[in-house]
């Protein structure tokens, strides 16, 4: 059975995604990025993260075994997402030499990779990379949901572990605090 394409891009949507440029030299050496929605950290050991660009698209064509940074734009950077998604805006970007390729000036943070993997994802094309050095400051940002951008907003004044069961200031499962788990009967 073969999905509307329209539903599946409406149902993928629905998940917030914060917003990068992934950015790269072009062969001929100047700076080059594509706006990404689709990233994600893969591991801790090895540092590896995953982009996943078009196919079609000319960074995607760039990234085969080529270094490239993760851009991860802050909420003052929607026309940096624009410009990068191909409606170029009044005001460029600035570019800054990174440890490994390019990177963009004002994220919210920027990862450095060497390339690891690229692999078939049907119309896309996923890229690993290994990361070689991260920079962030406290921007927040850039968020992306429904066919829009958003901020950060907030959502409950409570600390995020009140209703868990792992709350370390209410001892975690219960356990009184001075308990370790190196302790506990097995």
């Amino acid at each position: 059975m073969t999905l509307d394409p329209r539903l599946v891009r409406d149902g993928f949507g629905r998940f917030a995604t914060g917003v990068t440029v992934v950015s790269c030299a072009a062969p001929d050496g100047t700076p080059h990025g594509a706006t990404v929605n689709a990233f994600t950290a893969v591991s801790l050991e090895p540092a590896l993260c995953q982009v996943t660009l078009t196919r079609t698209s000319k960074a995607g064509g760039y990234l085969t075994d080529a270094p490239f940074a993760v851009n991860i734009l802050s909420a003052k950077q929607q026309h940096v997402a624009w410009h990068f998604a191909g409606k170029p805006q009044e005001r460029p970007p600035e570019w800054a030499h990174g440890p490994t390729a390019p990177v963009l000036l004002g994220n919210a943070a920027t990862i450095s990779c060497r390339p690891w993997r690229v692999y078939d994802g049907g119309d896309h094309v996923l890229v690993l990379g290994e990361v070689a050095d991260i920079e962030f400051g406290s921007a927040e940002p850039l968020l992306f949901f429904g066919g829009r951008f958003h901020e950060l907003g907030t959502v409950d004044s409570q600390p995020h572990w009140v209703a868990s069961m792992d709350c370390p200031e209410a001892s975690w499962f219960g356990l009184p605090s001075d308990v370790a788990f190196s302790r506990i009967p097995a």
